[in-house]
């Protein structure tokens, strides 16, 4: 529940340190737009001098001196806009870190309506995603995604879906810790890749694609035309400008070759024009992680992975990739693209150049995209850690199903809002009941609870003092909805995502009966699967007060001799009477509201040993205006 030793805290407050480096990036965001407006003037003095020049010159019969000034100004030129470019970048690389900087403080202000929510990750069905938050409008993944890439995002995604083994969680945490004081590196990290905007192509597309079999495969005979026809072409050009205009017929070699092979011409332009942003942005990060040292195991094995490419490092094989995919670009200018493939073979040429840059990578190009999208996500890690140092790294080396969390607080709930509560249960089989009036917090803390263990079994800190727990599959009833087009009313929804709990604890039985005793020797025993804890909010609301009690007892006695623990909701005092009938299983906490003396209602969020005593639903009717006493 300690720190990791390689994690050091940042030396002001993050608010503090994100503003500074947002008045800076503008500052010089500024000036390297003062000087591309001062290059792009000297270029036009250049341009205009030259002409002038050289019009003076040639008028002057001054013919020799008159090509000398237009190739000093041609040579000058060129020069010029390479400048201009590299302060045309260094102004957008500021302009995009500022921006990086404004995120980071909305963020921590809890204004995520600006960020993606990751919808494409949203699935009904999943265990718990949708009840708890985890994407859409103000999500987990709006607070945790920095990632730069479609491939990144997956990455980070999967692992919000997906509980992971406790050495991997370390892996990461340990990985998240050691990039986490460098905020000028994560961020440089993803302000190289924010230069390509375009990046929706999912590159393992690209990738299974390159698997096809090769263009030139059983065409050897292509090779020779390639070089031959060219010769031919220029030098047709070359006879006809001197007037010999029959000899075009030359080129119509070129252009038929061209024509029998339209479509897979067509087929590389269209799979690497649209990759190339994302091979271009992942070249730029790569070359930056490669230059660092590391200590990490997760940093450490992405490092060895980036250099085990047969003696060239990765970084450097996906700006040669890039390369070839520009070539391609060519045929964005159908003028220039005739040219290009009539005289030379322009896109035969960049087909062989692709094919010959496969030969080199014999591992594929698979494992270079996943590392980078792994260290993308890992990045997320780590910008969240050190936006969020009061935020715990948790220990998941409990036994299964342990929950033990000191000031456990909601991690979307921003500005000092949210109310934290310390919390614990221990091994299979355990029911916590939660009762509480109307908007005491009731439901809020079953997400606290949930949203904490995904971040925990992810890899990245949670909202605590400390947590300690162990693996678990985190399951939610919370939000049962009608559906119209199933013809499926909230209650019917609300049994199947039931049934799915019980189907996801089927043949995983717990102890018949716990001790404190046993407890370790039996969690050891089950922990080789995946035990369940579940988030149960107002169970069995669709229906009447005796079906609901009956029901909801009937499923807590079900569970208990079951791999699975965890926590229900509930407004039913009768069933807190399980405390009573199981006390080895079941256990009764809650929240309470208070009568201000002018009539009004206080919370107080506190999580309380035992049943609640006060409920305020009249009251709160009577806030609203609506008459609840008896008539006259």
């Amino acid at each position: 529940m300690s720190v990791s030793p390689e994690f050091r805290p940042l030396a002001v407050a993050p608010a503090e340190l994100f503003q500074e480096n947002l008045t800076y990036h503008q500052e010089r965001e500024a000036y390297f737009a003062g000087r591309h407006r001062l290059v792009a003037l000297v270029r036009l003095l250049v341009f205009g001098g030259a002409a002038v020049g050289a019009w003076v010159l040639f008028s002057a019969g001054e013919v020799l001196a008159g090509f000398g000034v237009v190739l000093a100004a041609y040579l000058l030129f060129l020069g010029l806009v390479q400048w201009h470019s590299k302060v045309g970048y260094q102004r957008e690389h500021h302009r995009l870190l500022a921006q990086l900087n404004q995120d980071e403080l909305a963020r921590l202000a809890g204004k995520l309506s600006g960020f993606d929510p990751g919808l494409r990750y949203l699935d009904a069905q999943h265990p718990y995603a949708a009840d708890l938050d985890v994407f859409g409008p103000h999500s987990v993944f709006q607070l945790l995604n920095r990632s730069t890439s479609r491939l990144g995002q997956d990455w980070l995604a999967g692992w919000l879906l997906a509980p992971a083994a406790p050495a991997v969680v370390q892996e990461r945490q340990r990985a998240a810790a050691e990039l986490a004081p460098d905020v000028a590196w994560q961020q440089e990290w993803q302000a190289r890749a924010r230069h390509f905007p375009r990046q929706e192509q999912d590159p393992r597309t690209f990738s299974g694609w390159l698997r096809q079999p090769d263009f030139f495969a059983g065409r050897a005979w292509l090779l020779p035309l390639m070089v031959v026809l060219p010769v031919l072409g220029i030098g047709a050009i070359l006879a006809a400008l001197n007037g010999y205009s029959m000899a075009l017929v030359l080129l119509l070699p070129a252009v038929l070759l061209n024509n029998r092979f339209a479509a897979p011409r067509a087929e590389y332009y269209e799979q690497t024009t649209t990759i190339r942003d994302a091979l271009r942005a992942a070249h730029d990060q790569l070359a930056l992680f490669e230059e660092g040292e590391w200590e990490s195991p997760a940093l450490r094995r992405l490092h060895r992975v980036l250099h085990d490419t047969g003696g060239t490092a990765a970084a450097q094989l996906l700006r040669r990739l890039s390369g070839v995919a520009g070539w391609f670009s060519a045929r964005q200018n159908p003028a220039v693209a005739g040219v290009l493939n009539t005289l030379l073979l322009w896109d035969l040429w960049g087909m062989w150049q692709l094919e010959r840059w496969k030969r080199r990578l014999t591992g594929g190009l698979e494992p270079l995209l996943e590392a980078a999208a792994e260290l993308d996500a890992l990045v997320s890690l780590a910008a969240f850690r050190a936006a969020n140092p009061g935020f715990a790294e948790p220990d998941v080396t409990a036994p299964a199903l342990t929950v033990e969390a000191r000031q456990l607080g909601h991690p979307l709930l921003f500005g000092g809002e949210g109310v934290r509560n310390d919390f614990q249960t221990t091994g299979a089989g355990q029911t916590v009941i939660v009762t509480g009036s109307n908007m005491a917090g009731k439901s809020t803390f079953l997400r606290t609870v949930g949203l904490n263990l995904v971040l925990a079994q992810a890899g990245a800190v949670v909202s605590a003092e400390a947590l300690r727990c162990g693996p678990a599959q985190v399951f939610t009833a919370m939000r049962s909805n009608d559906n119209l087009a199933e013809s499926t009313s909230s209650f019917y929804a609300e049994l199947k995502r039931l049934r799915l709990l019980l189907d996801l604890t089927d043949g995983k039985p717990g102890p018949p009966a716990i001790s404190p005793e046993n407890l370790s020797t039996i969690n050891e025993a089950l922990s080789t699967d995946t035990p369940v804890f579940y988030l149960l909010d107002e169970i069995l609301k669709g229906t009447n007060s005796e079906d609901r009690h009956r029901g909801a007892r009937a499923l807590v006695y079900q569970l208990r001799h079951r791999l699975a623990s965890g926590l229900i909701s509930t407004h039913d005092l009768e069933l807190a009477a399980l405390e009573t009938d199981l006390p080895a299983h079941v256990r009764n906490v809650s929240f309470n509201s208070y009568l201000n003396p002018d009539g009004t209602l206080r919370f107080d969020y506190r999580l309380t040993p035992g049943v609640c005593r006060s409920f305020n639903a009249s009251q709160l009717m009577r806030l609203m205006g609506i008459v609840v006493d008896e008539p006259a």
